[in-house]
């Protein structure tokens, strides 16, 4: 692989590229469903490939190949090298990468149990477990999809500047997706995602029996003890899962600086963030949001780019003000800084581009008693059954699932379908606590033309918003 990587580099810059970088991976793949509890689904792959991406007058040309040879490496090269040189012309302002990126790494996420090495049969087993638990409960759910999957990836960066940075790495991922009915009261839905750098013991450590089994009896509870929302203003405690959506949603997005230069807008939408907003006030002083690709076992975990940038934590938004911006090289050039470790891609046939990694709102120093104990009239909202963010970030909607009323500092019954409408100022600006209880869930982050989903965090404590209003559905 690595071999290959310089070849490439070698050969491009032989037609004249000013700058070179080759990703080389090799990869397998395994995913299964069970839907209703027949096995609805099982693949599995091995992948291997090249991408290759240059600089040329200013200009950036990128092709890629699911064949590891040289022929196939002399085509793409010059694939990339006509593009970019054709396109140059076209460029008033040359794009420039920031820095000098010459780092020398290896890194490697070992895992407890390889996932290769269990059997399909194990698989399916754990799978028709929680089905077969499910249907003793007695509780009517009309649809069941689970869903396991397991990537194992090996990756060699190299560029013209001198790096070789060397990955190994295995992500476990489960989702779910149940909907339960009670006649006269409706049906309610739930649907979560578990992501991890790891191995199959991540599905352990995970307890998706007892977990899944446990959602099934609130979605039951909350369609039959179920009470309207209060009508009037009122404090609102939100769960890390409702936090961390939120955070990813309304912060990690409009902080991408490709979203701020107006250059997503077309695939991914715009950013309410201006170039020069940073130092602005977004909320109060308890806001600190931070985007980190370093936490060991994060399913959005990684020590460098796909730029070959080591990574480190960025503070988007601290202390209430808007911080810091999500960089690639290009972006930071255009702002006259270095590349903060943000240029991700879904594999080898992809162009890296600005991504987050692990979102999280920073937590406090309190318990969660101590969030509500002076709340007289509120609602507590821990899970979210649905989202909606405009493509500016700025307008916002969120529908509560797992959601109780709180009176005196005290949780009573559930409610129904509470409704969070709200800026993303308007929020940020009412948060006025958070707990110590840093949790995350895991989601796969949509971007870019062509597609690519890529493995995130997003979580957060317990946090508090003073005097806001909740609709209902």
């Amino acid at each position: 692989m690595e071999d290959l990587a310089e070849y490439a580099i070698r050969a491009a810059s032989t037609l004249g590229a000013d700058y070179v970088e080759a990703r080389v991976m090799v990869s397998r793949n395994e995913e299964l469903i069970l839907k209703n509890g027949n096995v609805d689904a099982y693949g599995y792959s091995e992948n291997e490939g090249i991408g290759v991406r240059l600089l040329v007058d200013g200009s950036l040309g990128f092709a890629s190949a699911n064949r590891l040879d040289k022929e196939s490496i002399k085509k793409i090269v010059k694939i990339a090298f006509k593009t970019a040189k054709a396109s140059s012309a076209l460029f008033k302002k040359k794009i420039e990468f920031a820095g000098i990126v010459d780092s020398k790494a290896s890194w490697t996420v070992s895992v407890k149990e390889d996932p290769f090495d269990v059997g399909v049969d194990d698989k399916i087993n754990l799978l028709t477990e929680i089905e077969k638990e499910l249907l003793k409960t007695g509780i009517m759910l009309p649809n069941r999809l689970f869903e396991i999957s397991f990537v194992e990836s090996c990756s060699v960066f190299a560029n013209s500047e001198g790096a070789l940075i060397k990955a190994e790495k295995t992500l476990a991922y489960m989702f779910y997706n149940i909907v339960a009915f009670v006649p006269g009261k409706g049906v309610a839905n739930r649907w979560r995602e578990f992501g991890a750098t790891g191995g199959w013991e991540a599905m352990k450590e995970w307890r998706p029996v007892e977990k899944i089994i446990e959602e099934a009896h609130i979605l039951n509870k909350v369609l039959e003890e179920g009470k309207k929302p209060p009508n009037e203003p009122v404090d609102l405690i939100l769960g890390s899962e409702v936090t961390g959506i939120i955070v990813h949603e309304s912060c990690g997005h409009p902080s991408e600086a490709d979203r701020i230069l107006g250059r997503e807008a077309a695939q991914a939408g715009e950013s309410f963030i201006k170039p020069k907003m940073i130092g602005e006030t977004i909320g109060s002083e308890v806001v600190t949001i931070v985007d980190d690709p370093t936490i060991p076992k994060s399913f959005g975990f990684y020590l460098y780019d796909d730029e070959g940038v080591k990574a480190r934590p960025r503070e988007l938004y601290k202390n209430g003000k808007i911080n810091e911006f999500l960089h690639n090289r290009e972006t930071a050039s255009v702002f006259g800084i270095e590349s903060n470790a943000s240029a991700r891609a879904v594999n080898y046939a992809y162009e890296p581009i600005i991504r987050m990694a692990n979102t999280y709102f920073k937590p406090g120093d309190c318990e969660f008693e101590e969030l509500i104990e002076d709340v007289k009239k509120g609602v507590y909202i821990k899970t979210f059954m649905e989202w909606n963010i405009d493509d500016r970030r700025w307008n916002q909607r969120y529908v509560g699932l797992e959601s109780y009323l709180i009176e005196n500092g005290e949780i009573k019954g559930f409610i129904r379908n509470p409704v969070l409408e709200v800026t993303t100022k308007g929020l940020y600006s009412k948060i006025d606590a958070a707990d110590k209880n840093l949790a995350f869930v895991a989601g796969q982050c949509g971007k870019g033309e062509p597609a690519q989903a890529i493995p995130v965090w997003m979580g957060g404590p317990n946090v508090r918003v003073r005097n806001i209003k909740v609709g209902v559905v």
